[in-house]
């Protein structure tokens, strides 16, 4: 199956080997240090991310990156870390971080803060309606936590494709829904 369609969860997780071919630092506008591994993304998502933000400063808007690629073992330490927090982490090897094709992001309005509040943002809501148009889905949208199994959160955007992304955005699909549809729509 495609990189781009790949079902990344509890379920189908990742191998602790994966690292993902291409991965690139752009200079996307981040808010983290040159050299620090989570500027990293795929380098079809980069570019695509790149053209997402450019238009979002067009109008005026200040889209910034949190967190890209996030290697096996640093998801593993997250996870160790938040076992005594309230927050959630993915498992080791069930983060989309790790595949190089997802993207936090937030902004000052949000205090560069991942968190629900930037939903509310013109950002945020900027960023529900136009990241199909660059190929991203909102991956874990509200009121869909118990089909993907993580709560809503609306800084969190994966590339796969523009084709599949409209047509999630359309119908209202996770990508958990397209992937058990007896007969997935052919996007190509």
């Amino acid at each position: 199956m495609d990189k781009y369609f790949r079902l990344i969860n509890r379920e189908h997780p990742l191998p602790e080997n994966y690292i993902p071919d291409n991965l690139t630092d752009i200079g996307l506008p981040f808010d983290a240090l040159p050299g620090e591994q989570k500027r990293l993304l795929e380098e079809k998502t980069a570019y695509a991310v790149l053209e997402l933000i450019a238009r979002s400063r067009r109008e005026g808007l200040n889209l910034y990156c949190i967190s890209g690629y996030r290697s096996y073992k640093r998801q593993a330490e997250l996870y160790e870390e938040s076992r005594s927090a309230v927050s959630y982490v993915a498992p080791p090897g069930t983060s989309e971080h790790q595949s190089g094709l997802a993207l936090d992001l937030s902004c000052p309005a949000a205090r560069m803060e991942l968190t629900e509040a930037f939903a509310d943002t013109k950002e945020g809501i900027w960023l529900a309606a136009h990241a199909p148009l660059y190929g991203f889905i909102l991956r874990y949208p509200k009121n869909k936590e118990q089909i993907t199994g993580i709560p809503y959160e609306p800084w969190h955007i994966r590339y796969v494709t523009k084709p599949l992304a409209s047509y999630l955005s359309m119908t209202g699909l996770t990508l958990e829904e397209y992937h058990a549809m007896e007969n997935p729509v052919e996007i190509s």
